[in-house]
């Protein structure tokens, strides 16, 4: 075989998959066609065997889109910490492939917001959009993107659209239930296996030199908002499984930095194992609280594990292990440690440990949200002019009530939907003692 005759079948093949299945069945037939009529059966049967395989493969690829149209389909699913992504490739009316990732959330992301990143994402390599991407929300830079995918193509524009109802509008409701199923796997994958929790636990004691597995552990992590409305949380895991009704949350009223919040935090949690604590018979909280763990968890470092260390010594209480779990290279930190243990990348001690600290950081994030929700409609509630959506926009922006105290009219009055006139009763109500300067008029 020659070169050219390699390419050309190359080129057939990928023109197949791209979804010109139609134009090979026909060209197919006609070629066996052919041959039969000058009696050369051995090419004859040949063609026959293409058609039945490439009627077979199209057999099990189903049309889902009578348009015939080429399209890529993205279903979203997400919560406080994590997104999970379907990708339908629709070529020629036919689902030619899925592709199905997570990804991290760091921020509070909408949907809207989501689709901007997983987009450049899914094209930021060699993969070349097709006229048409399905979303499940339009992002507010729509035409910016859809000019950025455009250029990834060599001819024609790219729309991006929503599927409102009919045969889209189902493909996309399969998407999102296979995105919903993909999210709830990430979280609670082996979590029910008893032999999986045994050998973590196991695993988890070899590597920190534990006399004991840790049958219960408890993870602390600090959620703060630039500074401001410092909050910490406290899960349990007992046998390897969450106890969420012994969760706490922690307000922190003063804190210098993460290190003195997480000496706080573990200060205050040890003060119930230290003796000769006076405590309520009727006190339930007292009496979970008094339940030592075997292995105290903390979100971070080595600050964060020197912190949580002087805490330990401070309180006196002993028999505890304690160990940080640095994110940016899931790395396990011990006090005094020069050099931080390493745990093998998919193992099921680290996966134990790394569903303990992101269920800690989940539930510090809805306390500080709930708290900061609680201040904004306290605080702003009351200021008229100022709906919901508008409040909406001067969290986004400013990030919390008391970075929105130290803004000026001007910088107010650049907030969308938020004018002079509304920036300076914002600024009066915030500041009932002081005169507002006036904010210049936009232009």
């Amino acid at each position: 075989m020659t070169v050219e005759e390699h390419r050309a079948i190359v080129n057939d093949f990928v023109s197949f998959m791209a979804g010109g299945d139609n134009r090979f069945v026909t060209e197919v037939t006609r070629k066996m066609k052919e041959a039969a009529v000058e009696q050369r059966y051995e090419a004859a049967a040949m063609y026959r065997d293409q058609l039945q395989a490439l009627e077979a493969v199209l057999e099990k690829s189903a049309v889902v889109l009578s348009d015939n149209l080429d399209t890529d389909l993205f279903g979203v699913e997400h919560d406080e910490l994590a997104a999970a992504v379907q990708q339908f490739i629709v070529r020629g009316g036919r689902i030619r492939g899925v592709r199905a990732w997570v990804v991290d959330k760091e921020l509070d992301l909408t949907t809207a917001e989501l689709v901007d990143s997983i987009l450049q994402a899914a094209y930021d390599g060699t993969t070349v959009p097709p006229r048409e991407i399905i979303v499940p929300e339009l992002p507010e830079d729509k035409a910016e993107l859809e000019t950025w995918l455009g250029t990834r193509r060599e001819k024609g524009k790219v729309s991006l659209r929503t599927a409102q109802r009919g045969e889209k509008a189902a493909l996309m409701q399969t998407a999102r239930i296979n995105a919903m199923n993909a999210l709830q796997l990430y979280k609670t994958r082996r979590s029910a296996d008893f032999v999986a929790r045994s050998q973590a636990m196991t695993d988890i004691q070899d590597a920190l030199g534990m006399p004991d597995a840790p049958l219960r552990m408890e993870c602390f992590d600090v959620s703060h908002l630039g500074g401001t409305n410092i909050v910490a949380s406290m899960v349990v895991f007992e046998d390897g499984l969450p106890r969420k009704d012994q969760y706490r949350r922690f307000t922190i009223a003063e804190s210098t930095d993460d290190t003195d919040s997480i000496h706080q935090v573990v200060t205050r949690r040890l003060a119930y194992l230290r003796e000769g604590t006076e405590r309520s018979e009727s006190d339930s909280a007292s009496k979970k609280f008094s339940y030592p763990p075997n292995l105290l968890v903390v979100d971070g470092g080595q600050p964060q594990v020197q912190a949580a260390a002087r805490a330990l010594r401070e309180s006196g209480v002993e028999g505890i292990f304690l160990c940080g779990l640095a994110k940016r290279l899931e790395e396990i930190w011990l006090p005094d440690s020069d050099f931080p243990v390493i745990l093998p990348r998919g193992s099921e001690a680290l996966f134990m440990l790394q569903r303990l600290r992101d269920e800690a950081h989940r539930f510090a994030i809805i306390h500080q949200r709930t708290r900061r929700k609680r201040d904004i409609a306290s605080v702003l509630g009351e200021i008229p002019g100022l709906g919901p959506s508008r409040v909406k926009q001067l969290l986004t922006h400013f990030g919390s009530v008391s970075q929105l105290r130290q803004a000026k009219p001007d910088a107010i009055a650049a907030v969308r939907g938020v004018g002079p006139a509304l920036a300076q009763t914002v600024f009066a109500h915030l500041h009932p003692d002081s005169a507002a300067p006036a904010a210049e008029p936009r232009r």
